[in-house]
């Protein structure tokens, strides 16, 4: 059973699977029984990937939305074709457009993990209900696709006609601007009917940040980031004195005090997910992702939290108790397909 992992080829990109960042995940494929080979992908080769990706059972891929300056219009093309073929192909494009844009956040937003969340489809809409959205507290703007915290604001009303930026990226500093100006700035994201998402600030961001790593519909481990993007300044001190992103930190999926999350994931958020956005459980990608804020704790004191994003087209590094199961479901899905 030959499994391609496929990876962008940027420059100084080891081409042998032993050396690059994803030889854990090749291991344990080996170790599973599956042959893995590294497939390094860039627009100026796409055709000779496809014929190679013609002739092997499964492809597993990491490639970020935008990487080197490139979206993944063509990569998904290919994508497309050889999953037509009968190679399982994971994460399938279907998917991403499914559940791995901002767009999930809004449309899932009944699910019990939501919070006051509103989808701007032109710029024209975002510019007539943004000044009404940002007046009722601090919102998070978000692209419509991006990582690494490229294309996420939040934006803090300072007067009527003027607020405060502040750019997930790290290294990024506050700015004060006109609103009309910011509004002004997203025009070009919403080019190739592109939306943009708003959601309001979550106030208890000071607590971190929770991964829920699943492969296929069940988790198989998290991750914990104490200071991430957008994390607020201590208290009295001015915006610009903001901690920037720290590490994340992985954990095994039976964490004692995230079984409560790992149980809404499993016997309730991911069914209705898939149910949300027409998709059966075998859709799903074999590794994802998806980020929690801490919410406000329900009557009986129960940890609320409150969906920030769903990521699938590159999701790494994640925790090693998920490579096992990794592994199994990718040589199951194979399987299935043949």
């Amino acid at each position: 059973m030959r499994i391609a992992l496929v990876a962008p080829s940027i420059p100084e990109t080891p081409a042998d699977l032993a050396s690059h960042r994803l030889a854990a995940t090749g291991a344990a494929l080996t170790a599973a029984g599956a042959h893995p080979e590294l497939v390094l992908y860039d627009d100026d080769h796409a055709g000779e990937v496809r014929d190679h990706l013609m002739g092997i059972d499964g492809a597993l891929v990491w490639v970020n939305p935008e990487e080197q300056g490139h979206d993944r219009s063509r990569l998904n093309e290919v994508l497309r074709e050889v999953a037509s073929s009968g190679v399982m192909v994971s994460a399938h494009p279907d998917a991403i457009d499914a559940i791995g844009t901002k767009e999930v956040v809004f449309h899932t937003r009944h699910l019990g993990w939501g919070t006051d969340t509103r989808l701007y489809e032109s710029w024209e809409a975002m510019s007539e209900l943004f000044p009404d959205a940002v007046r009722t507290g601090p919102r998070v703007v978000k692209r419509e696709r991006g990582n690494g915290g490229n294309g996420v604001w939040k934006v803090e009303l300072l007067h009527a006609a003027a607020v405060l930026v502040r750019h997930a990226a790290r290294g990024s500093t506050p700015q004060s601007m006109a609103l009309d100006q910011f509004v002004g700035d997203c025009a070009p994201y919403f080019e190739n009917g592109a939306s943009m998402i708003d959601q309001a600030y979550q106030p208890l961001l000071s607590e971190g940040m929770i991964r829920c790593y699943l492969v296929g519909d069940r988790v198989a481990g998290f991750g914990e980031q104490a200071v991430n993007a957008l994390h607020p300044p201590p208290p009295g001190a001015p915006a610009e004195e903001a901690p920037q992103p720290g590490p994340r930190l992985y954990y095994p999926p039976d964490r004692d005090d995230l079984q409560h999350l790992r149980e809404r994931m499993e016997s309730e958020w991911v069914p209705l997910l898939c149910q949300a956005r027409g998709m059966e459980s075998s859709d799903l990608p074999v590794i994802w992702d998806a980020d929690f804020l801490h919410g406000p704790p329900d009557e009986e004191g129960t940890p609320g939290y409150v969906l920030c994003e769903i990521n699938v087209s590159s999701v790494y590094p994640f925790p090693d108790s998920a490579l096992g199961p990794l592994a199994a479901e990718t040589i199951a899905r194979v399987a299935g397909h043949r």
